[in-house]
């Protein structure tokens, strides 16, 4: 892999920069007891299902809202699954609203790499560092403090922030904006078809997927290099 010619480096994170299932497998089965008990009803399976989560593998359906939709978008599909459920949409509501709950982002984030030191070289390499996430702006903030890497990202894109999302091209181009430079000048980087469908759709200069996240190498073949891991980059950081 060659970044010659690459001025930007725009990171997912969920799946790309930390370990996914550590994050969201948990997150899912416990949204499902508490669905459950406030609906007083068997709904988990039919939530996973909409979610796209396999509780009996723990794995993510790589185009799933679990792996591509915001927060809000999820709460959205779940809370429709309440109402098939519950005997008045004022019920359904009450459930969704009582189970909700957003994974912590701090005690959950299990870094992929040593992100300090990886976004450290590719920033001696001359390279800016990006993160385009669907999730919400508080907890990516907090998750990347706390891995020590949120100073060494120039710019961010989060699912709250009000901009389509993957897989539309808009967040590279919000970016692309932001810090001057061109899409492509852009390597993407990311686990699952929705990040590269954007990069591809901005015109990214080169789109990478790593296998860490909810993409199987066959669900990722649209890309022009896959790599085991971002890990693998600090080979080629500079």
């Amino acid at each position: 892999m060659d970044l010659a010619g690459i001025d930007l480096v725009i990171f997912d994170k969920d799946g790309t920069l930390i370990d996914f299932h550590a994050m969201w497998g948990g997150w899912a089965r416990e949204l499902g007891t508490r669905l459950e008990a406030a609906a007083r009803r068997p709904v988990a399976p039919d939530v996973f299902a909409a979610i796209g989560f396999d509780p009996s593998t723990g794995r993510v359906a790589a185009g799933g809202p679990l792996a591509a939709a915001t927060m809000a978008e999820i709460e959205g599909v779940v809370a429709a699954v309440l109402r098939r459920w519950c005997p008045s949409v004022a019920a359904a509501r009450r459930a969704t609203e009582a189970a909700w709950f957003v994974p912590d982002p701090v005690a959950l984030a299990v870094p992929l790499t040593d992100l300090p030191a990886l976004f450290g070289q590719l920033r001696d390499g001359g390279r800016r560092i990006a993160v385009v996430t669907t999730d919400d702006r508080a907890p990516t903030d907090a998750t990347l403090r706390a891995l020590g890497a949120r100073d060494a990202v120039e710019a961010m894109v989060c699912g709250d922030d009000g901009f389509p999302m993957k897989p539309e091209p808009d967040p590279v181009f919000a970016i692309c904006q932001a810090l001057q430079t061109e899409p492509p000048r852009v390597a993407v980087v990311g686990d699952s078809p929705a990040d590269l469908a954007m990069a591809r759709a901005a015109g990214a200069g080169l789109v990478v997927a790593v296998l860490t996240g909810v993409g199987t190498a066959a669900d990722l073949a649209a890309a022009d290099v896959v790599i085991p891991s971002v890990d693998d980059l600090r080979s080629t950081g500079r």
